[in-house]
């Protein structure tokens, strides 16, 4: 699926080309929408989005954070087609959302891709690595488990 951290430009108009090597896949459209717990954007293949509204429409219209995390993943939920150059628009709300403007970073996380602002990204790289490290000793279990 997707992996790796790639620098993207966004231009003028706020289109950010897709790397090449995942256009075949993502050529049945994506979905962008905001990432819940950090200034990004959560960018979804059509297949792994559709999925992603099966899990969203299990949820209650009465308990409160459900219906906030439908209100919010679902209202700020757009389709981005791939134009004929491998590009897609990133409308103004979400990169108002996420802090985007011309340097980007698109972060593969194995279903989805993260699109975070540049220098928002190092920050955010830094701090994850100094929290890990402060906190080595309060692992999850699943954590403690992982091999790598």
């Amino acid at each position: 699926m997707f992996s790796g951290a790639i620098a993207v430009n966004l231009d003028s108009k706020g289109r950010m080309a897709i790397p090449t090597r995942y256009r075949e896949y993502l050529a049945e459209g994506m979905v962008c929408t905001i990432g819940l717990y950090h200034p990004c954007l959560a960018l979804y293949s059509m297949s792994e989005w559709k999925y992603i509204e099966q899990q969203l429409s299990t949820l209650s219209a009465i308990i409160e954070a459900e219906r906030r995390i439908k209100r919010l993943l679902l209202g700020y939920a757009t389709e981005c087609p791939m134009d004929n150059s491998g590009r897609i628009l990133l409308p103004p709300t979400l990169r108002a959302y996420a802090k985007l403007e011309k340097y980007t970073m698109l972060v593969g996380q194995s279903n989805k891709f993260e699109i975070w602002d540049e220098s928002i990204w190092h920050q955010q790289i830094s701090e994850d690595i100094a929290a890990l490290s402060a906190d080595i000793e309060n692992l999850s279990d699943n954590l403690k488990s992982l091999t790598i």
